[in-house]
Parts: structure tokens; sequence; C-alpha cells
């Protein structure tokens, strides 16, 4: 009975560097790649390529929750009229435009309207 224990735990010896363990890594990589790192890559271009396309009079929502129209862009900064008369302003990053809530808000705006 102990040999059978034995023959168990003797480990394998002179495998190729292309056996099933590398397999595995290989096939755990790619679904990591597929599943976590591809989707941010992927949401993170379509941000950048939001803010690239910013203009005066859009109406944005900040990471922070603040609803405004832009007023002003310049360069990284963005100027955000907070209230309908334009009396307060918010100068806020571009960075800080998200791009979902900015989205989530055209939605539920054109949803009220209906």
């Amino acid at each position: 009975m102990n040999s059978d224990w034995l023959v168990l735990l003797q480990s394998q010896g002179g495998g190729s560097f292309f056996g099933p363990q590398t397999i595995v890594l290989v096939a755990m990589f790619a679904v990591i790649w597929l599943f976590m790192i591809r989707p941010q890559q992927k949401k993170a271009k379509q941000q950048g390529e939001f803010l690239d396309e910013l203009s005066k009079g859009q109406e944005v929502v900040t990471s922070g929750g603040m609803v405004g129209k832009i007023s002003k862009i310049d360069g990284s900064i963005v100027t955000l009229a907070l209230d309908p008369n334009g009396k307060t302003l918010a100068r806020v990053t571009k960075g800080s435009i998200s791009k979902e809530m900015t989205d989530a808000l055209a939605a539920a705006n054109g949803k009220s309207e209906e």
C-alpha cells in the first residue's frame, strides 16, 4: 500500500517546455487578456475620444456628479456653467468629465422628454 503512494508522489522528470503546465498558463493569460485587459483598453480609448470631441455648449457630468454646460475649453481645463443663467461657473479638468455619466444623463433626458 505504501508503494502506491510513493508512485503517486514521484515527480515527472524530463518533461518538455511545452507541457500541460505551459499550455494552461498561456490559456489563463489569454482568458485574463480577453475578459479584463482588452475591455479596459477599449473603454479608455472611448473615453479619450469622447474628451477630444468635447465642445462648447455640450451638457456633461463630472466624475464627482456636477452637471453643467461647457462654456469654455482652455487646453485641459474646462469651464462649466452649473446653472441655466451661466452665473455659477466651475473649472474642472477634462479628465474629470465622465463619458458614462454624460451618456446616462443624455438617455435620461431623452426618455423624460418623450
